[in-house]
């Protein structure tokens, strides 16, 4: 069982940053001008939840979210920076307590960071232009993509889509 479980884990590290490089021809390749603010300037724009999973890459409780139960259509963007992460139309209910999506909106949005912590191996997902920890992205989730980015609420804030 134990060859099993580390097979598993090293085909994170090879297929997943493969398959979430996996996005149209339209979409560019560029990456967005970084960030880099002093945590105490953090603190000023966030709230101390904001702030703990952010940018101390805390994890709020499962099933508290406001984005966990919640369908309007939109984007999902960094709370951060305003980052353009996640769109509506690739969220589903995972039953995990955290908004899960299948893709990313652009793949120059995201990055992909190796997370050993907490005695786990997993694939945590940042805001390419803010550093900011969003998550972890999982090889669980359904079609076309099969991956699960579980994404902390609180690193999200919503724009709805005009109708």
């Amino acid at each position: 069982m134990n060859r099993i479980k580390t097979l598993f884990i090293l085909s994170l590290f090879f297929v997943l940053p493969a398959c979430a490089q996996k996005q149209s021809k339209d979409k560019k390749n560029t990456m967005p001008e970084k960030i880099v603010k002093p945590d105490e300037e953090w603190k000023k724009v966030l709230t101390p939840m904001q702030f703990f999973v952010t940018r101390q890459h805390g994890t709020e409780r499962p099933f508290t979210g406001e984005y966990d139960n919640f369908y309007e259509k939109g984007i999902y963007k960094c709370i951060c920076c305003g980052t353009e992460l996640f769109e509506s139309d690739t969220k589903f209910d995972a039953g995990c307590g955290w908004p899960s999506f299948y893709d990313i909106k652009d793949n120059k949005n995201i990055k992909l960071i190796e997370d050993n912590s907490l005695g786990m191996k997993r694939i945590e997902v940042r805001c390419a232009k803010c550093d900011a920890h969003l998550g972890h992205v999982f090889p669980d989730g359904p079609e076309p993509t099969g991956l699960r980015y579980c994404i902390n609420s609180v690193s999200l804030k919503f724009e709805k889509k005009d109708k």
